[in-house]
C-alpha cells in the first residue's frame, strides 16, 4: 500500500477514534447529598423525555470490585446492556448505577458458613440507606412511574438487591437479584413481589446455595419466583443475566 494511503487511513483511524472518545457518555455524573453530609456518587441515564410522561426507573447495583469514589467503575458490568440504542428506543427508563464506597457494602447480613442461616440485620448500612433516600428524592424530582420501580445487581449487589427489597416490600415492582444471597426467614415479606434469580451452577465466590436456599423459602411463601442456573459457568453469571433479552421483556413487564 502506497505510503500516501497509509497515512490517509490512519488519518481516518485517529478521527474515528477521536470522535468515539468524544462521544458523551449516555450516564451523566451526579451526586448525592443528604441535609446531613451524607454523599452518594452515583451516574444516571435520562430517557428521550416526552412532555407529561412517566417512566420506570431501574436501580443497578454492583459488585464488590467496582467500589470507590472514580463514578465511573459502576459502570463496568451490566449496566451498560440497560443504555443500548435499542433498548432506550423500546424501553426508555431511567436508569441509576450508585458507586459504593470502598470498604463499604450494600447490605447488612451476618454471613455464616451455612447460607440458611443469614439473617438481616436491624439498620442499613449507610451506602444503602443513601440508596433508598435517592430512590424517595428521584420520585419527586424525576418523572417517575413509581408502580414501576425495578432493582437488580450482580455479587454484592445481588446481596444488596435482597435488603432493598425486604426493607422496602412495598416500594419495587420487580427484583434482578444475581448471583447473591439474603435472609431467607423474611422470605414471606416478599412471597409478592416478582423475582427472577441468576447464578452460575458452578461459582466459586458465592455459593449456588444461596440462590438454591432462597428459591425454597420463596416458593414455601407461596411466591413463583423465576430461577437461572448456568450450568458450567464460574462467577460471571452476570454476562448471561444482562444478555437475556426474554429477562428484560419479563423485567419491563412487571407493575405494581
Amino acid at each position: 500500500m502506497p505510503t500516501s494511503f497509509k497515512q490517509f487511513f490512519v488519518f481516518l483511524f485517529l478521527v474515528f477514534s477521536i470522535t468515539a472518545i468524544a462521544q458523551p457518555s449516555r450516564f451523566s455524573t451526579r451526586l448525592y447529598t443528604t441535609s446531613t453530609g451524607d454523599t452518594l456518587r452515583y451516574r444516571q441515564a435520562n430517557p428521550d423525555n416526552a412532555s407529561g410522561k412517566k417512566y420506570p426507573l431501574i436501580i443497578f447495583l454492583h459488585g464488590s470490585g467496582e467500589r470507590g469514589n472514580d463514578n465511573e467503575a459502576q459502570l463496568k458490568w451490566g449496566v451498560m446492556n440497560f443504555v443500548s440504542d435499542q433498548m432506550m428506543l423500546n424501553h426508555p427508563a431511567f436508569i441509576i448505577a450508585p458507586q459504593c464506597p470502598s470498604n463499604n457494602g450494600w447490605s447488612n447480613f451476618t454471613r455464616p458458613k451455612n447460607t440458611a442461616d443469614s439473617r438481616m440485620n436491624a439498620e442499613p448500612l449507610k451506602p444503602m440507606a443513601l440508596v433508598l433516600a435517592l430512590i424517595q428524592d428521584l420520585i419527586k424530582k424525576q418523572q417517575i412511574d413509581t408502580s414501576r420501580i425495578y432493582i437488580t445487581g450482580l455479587s454484592m449487589g445481588g446481596f444488596g438487591v435482597y435488603d432493598a427489597i425486604m426493607r422496602n416490600p412495598h416500594l419495587f415492582a420487580a427484583a434482578v437479584p444475581v448471583c447473591g444471597g439474603g435472609d431467607i426467614s423474611l422470605a414471606p415479606t416478599i412471597a409478592h413481589l416478582p423475582i427472577w434469580i441468576f447464578h452460575g451452577a458452578n461459582d466459586p465466590t458465592v455459593s449456588p446455595a444461596y440462590s438454591v436456599d432462597m428459591l425454597n423459602a420463596l416458593t414455601k411463601a407461596g411466591a413463583h419466583p423465576g430461577i437461572t442456573f448456568y450450568p458450567g459457568v464460574g462467577h460471571l453469571s452476570w454476562l448471561g443475566a444482562y444478555a437475556d433479552p426474554v429477562m428484560i421483556e419479563w423485567l419491563f413487564s412487571q407493575h405494581k
